[in-house]
């Protein structure tokens, strides 16, 4: 099975309690969910005269994590202690839950909503440190078991530390002894949460791939956690196609013989081997699209846990990707069985050229109508056949009208031609009347 969850209380929660986060979670259709168990206060007190006999896990309204006892107070914490007068309780507020009831309901509604839940420890985790810091990051893990053990957390992811002044041979020895003795704490504490140690991405951090192997290889009881910005960061871009991620799995499923696997996935921003930031996963150069193509294919039972800033938003985006693989893997396959289990068919004729001097048959056209059959001749006998029906002859094509003869165009009237001048009237003589007409 894959599941996919956010690594924290969702970021469009309204609530931020861890309850309000699983169930949110449930609501986004997502099925994991990784807790940050990032605050660890102590405080200590005496045992009340109420809380004297019962068990440290019983008291209410605080989450006891270890008991004092003597003169020199030396723990003696204990699954089956029964308090007595004098004890120094050492009680861890840690913002995960308020006491053991508090963490047993939560573990309770994860089981009730199929919501896989996990613990990361504090971020700050250096066991090869300074006896005072590797001391207080053992501690920091124990707590850690205490309260996935009364949540019912399948894994506990944890850090592993600078590298300082050890070599590479003896930071791993170093790292083997710390986690056995944890382990072995575990135990005697009834603790079956399993110790993830998760691979960095910085080369001056303890946490190689190869070195994770080794641990695990010689540490019961702990699980690699594939960190894929981690191991491309470090490993300067190398996830980059369906084939790397096939090699890694590989790798680790052969040397450690896993039936399942836990991971991180996000955007990362890296230079020379080293991890920047996380991003976004469309924003980084690791795409989740080639890791979903071989988990398609492969249907490999893993957790994805997403650290991108964008926490839910990017845990669907992953969910919904290998939803589409997996869809066109499906169809893929359907398409082949049809291929399969189809009847042969067989070759079509050829079509025959045209013989010199007739025309080709036109081609009906798409969508139109074929012509109408002929009917059949009629079986019964004496049945006279219809005789086909006579064509209407044909009408003589009438003469085009004659078009009517153009007129010619009137020429312009001729204007009178200008009389000649006559001569000019004689001039009387002066002195002389002029005659009268007779009337």
């Amino acid at each position: 099975m894959i599941r996919f969850g956010p690594g924290g209380i969702p970021l469009s929660c309204k609530g931020r309690t861890q309850r309000d986060g699983i169930e949110d979670v449930h609501t986004l259709g997502l099925n994991a969910m990784e807790i940050q168990f990032v605050r660890v206060n102590l405080f200590e007190r005496y045992a009340s005269d109420e809380e004297i006999g019962s068990r440290p896990l019983e008291v209410c309204g605080e989450f006891v994590v270890d008991v004092l006892r003597g003169r020199k107070p030396v723990s003696v914490f204990g699954p089956e202690l029964r308090l007595e007068k004098g004890d120094i309780l050492r009680t861890l507020n840690c913002g995960v839950g308020r006491d053991c009831a508090d963490l047993r309901e939560i573990g309770e509604i994860a089981d009730d909503l199929d919501v896989s839940i996990s613990l990361h420890s504090p971020y700050y985790m250096d066991l090869l440190g300074s006896e005072e810091i590797a001391g207080r990051s053992v501690e920091n893990i124990r707590y850690g078991g205490l309260v996935a053990r009364e949540m019912g957390a399948d894994v506990l992811v944890t850090h592993l530390g600078f590298y300082h002044d050890n070599s590479p041979e003896a930071a791993l020895e170093k790292v083997v002894a710390r986690l056995r003795e944890i382990r072995d704490w575990y135990d005697r504490m009834g603790i079956r949460t399993k110790l993830g140690l998760e691979c960095s991405g910085k080369r001056v951090v303890f946490g190689g791939l190869d070195e994770i192997i080794a641990v695990c290889k010689r540490v019961n009881g702990t699980v690699p956690v594939l960190s894929f910005p981690h191991i491309h960061a470090r490993e300067g871009g190398a996830l980059k196609r369906k084939e790397d991620f096939r090699e890694l799995f590989d790798k680790v499923r052969d040397q450690l013989k896993l039936a399942s696997f836990y991971s991180h996935f996000s955007g990362v921003e890296h230079e020379s081997g080293n991890e920047l930031r996380y991003t976004p996963i469309k924003k980084g150069d690791m795409r989740f699209e080639p890791l979903a193509e071989y988990l398609a294919d492969e249907n490999t039972d893993i957790t994805i846990i997403s650290d991108s800033p964008l926490l839910e938003h990017d845990a669907m985006y992953m969910k919904v990707i290998l939803e589409r693989v997996q869809l066109k893997n499906e169809a893929k396959v359907t398409r082949e069985e049809v291929k399969v289990t189809a009847p042969i068919r067989p070759p079509a004729k050829p079509i025959a050229p045209p013989k010199k001097g007739k025309a080709p048959a036109k081609i009906a056209k798409k969508g139109a109508k074929a012509p109408a059959r002929r009917p059949a001749a009629r079986a019964a006998a004496g049945t006279p056949a219809r005789k086909p029906a006579k064509k209407p002859a044909k009408k003589p094509a009438l003469k085009p009208a004659r078009k009517p003869a153009k007129k010619p165009a009137k020429k312009p009237a001729k204007k009178p031609a200008k009389k000649p001048a006559g001569k000019p009237a004689p001039k009387r003589p002066a002195g002389k009347a002029r005659p009268k007409r007779k009337r």
